[in-house]
């Protein structure tokens, strides 16, 4: 297959495309480690430059210089030792070498070099005494610096003997340079974990208000102050003012509809007192069966408002609130079964949850002669499945059905008193505590109704 140029032109796109795809599965996603990162790899990059250019230019250079010192150190003790004659020659020389240069020197009687020793791997000790004896010298010379010995050995082949030269490795060698590599990890240790104190202090406000939010979520108070940087106190801020026009718009909304449900019974009472007046007929038991049909609906739709009234949030055991429902199944003779895996206990305000449960509960005694409910946990969620034999409903009319005052006759075979609430109101609990209820097609061939609440 050939390319174009095209092709080779968008090369570079799709490979720096690919890198940014790649960094970004490798990125840390939380705000701390990504602003920790954003601190410190600057400053290692920085002691890895200086570590490199500085460094690496000031061992050298020391070394050599270092290297060169000895060097001609030991060509003075070879000029000496050509200077001096006589039987006590040699030991004058060595006692100069350690009086003087705090070296050990042996003269041996001539002979070949042992072999030469492998360079070792980090040879800048190596390569920098190599180069300074074969130009100040200019003999044959073996050298051995290989090993983690403090010494080194130099032997050097004069005319009429061999020159054996034991020296400090720290007189040729700047071994002292790691004092300098660990004040830079050393500081830069410090500076690193005081950067980690900061931003943890800077982003527990962040994690606070994203508490408060979800506590909101899930209908529970949850006190909250704004604190940390000026922006993260505006947003603090700017979440409380929310909060406080959401729960007076709820207010506002339970008070109206208050209002309003007491000028409705009002006026179904003058309806009922009108209708006592009237003779028995059929006219007046139509009229009748339609004032308590409007007093049913009128009931679920204030239920339906009250569903997100603010009731205070308290431990609620559902396994004691299963069974009772459960019990309130049986007695209308509906065979009933209950599964419980996991904890039992759940933040929740306790009415309000009752109440959506019984909705679900009592959606399957309409329209079911056996119903089940399990119970059931993960890590973050408490999942309660109601199951009933009935007709269920079509996948395609699942979503219609929480919408108030939508009735399924078909579907369901709704009875007259149903005011198609039942599902809204159990969904809008659901929604106020942080969950949801869905529906889905049952074991037994009927409808499952699922409600998911956060733990």
């Amino acid at each position: 297959m050939s390319l174009t140029l095209g092709d080779y032109l968008g090369m570079p796109g799709r490979w720096w495309r690919a890198t940014q795809r790649r960094l970004y599965i490798l990125a840390p996603k939380g705000l701390f480690a990504r602003s920790l990162l954003i601190v410190i790899v600057p400053m290692v990059m920085l002691q890895s430059f200086v570590t490199f250019f500085f460094m690496e230019r000031h061992w050298q250079l020391v070394t050599f210089q270092l290297s060169r010192v000895l060097t001609q150190e030991i060509a003075a003790l070879i000029d000496v030792h050509d200077q001096l004659h006589g039987p006590d020659a040699n030991a004058i020389l060595r006692s100069i070498a350690r009086k003087r240069m705090d070296m050990d020197v042996t003269v041996l009687p001539p002979g070949p070099l042992p072999p030469r020793l492998p360079k070792p791997f980090f040879g800048l000790l190596d390569e920098a005494l190599s180069q300074q004896i074969a130009s100040q010298i200019r003999r044959p010379f073996w050298l051995d610096t290989v090993g983690e010995s403090s010494y080194i050995e130099i032997r050097v082949l004069l005319p009429d003997a061999t020159l054996r030269v034991i020296a400090r490795r720290s007189a040729a060698y700047a071994s002292n340079s790691h004092i300098f590599l660990l004040w830079m990890l050393g500081t830069a240790s410090v500076l690193i974990a005081i950067a980690t104190i900061f931003l943890r202090n800077q982003i527990r406000p962040i994690l606070r208000l994203a508490d408060a939010a979800e506590s909101f979520g899930k209908g529970r108070d949850h006190e909250f102050a704004p604190a940390g940087a000026r922006e993260v106190r505006v947003a603090g801020y700017a979440f409380i003012s929310m909060k406080r026009r959401v729960e007076r718009a709820m207010e506002q909304r339970t008070t109206m509809l208050s209002g309003v449900s007491h000028d409705l019974r009002t006026i179904l009472t003058r309806f009922r007192l009108s209708l006592a007046l009237i003779k028995a007929g059929a006219e007046g038991e139509a009229m009748r069966a339609d004032v308590e049909e409007m007093q049913r609906m009128l009931e679920a739709y204030l239920a339906f408002a009250r569903g997100d009234v603010q009731e205070p949030v308290v431990s609620v055991d559902l396994r004691q609130l299963l069974e009772n429902l459960k019990a309130d199944a049986e007695r209308h003779g509906t065979r009933a079964r209950i599964t419980i895996s996991g904890q039992a206990q759940l933040e929740a305000r306790p009415n309000a949850l009752r109440r959506c449960l019984d909705n679900l509960v009592s959606n399957a005694l309409r329209y079911g002669k056996h119903i089940e409910i399990t119970l059931a946990q993960d890590a973050r969620f408490v999942s309660v499945h109601v199951d009933d034999d009935g007709p269920g409903i079509a996948p395609s009319l699942r979503g219609d059905v929480f919408k108030p005052f939508y009735r399924l006759d078909e579907a369901r075979n709704q009875d007259e008193g149903n005011s198609g609430l039942g599902l809204a109101i159990a969904r809008d609990i659901a929604r106020s505590h942080g969950g949801d209820v869905t529906l889905g097609d049952s074991p037994s061939g009927g409808l499952r109704a699922s409600v998911r609440l956060p733990m």
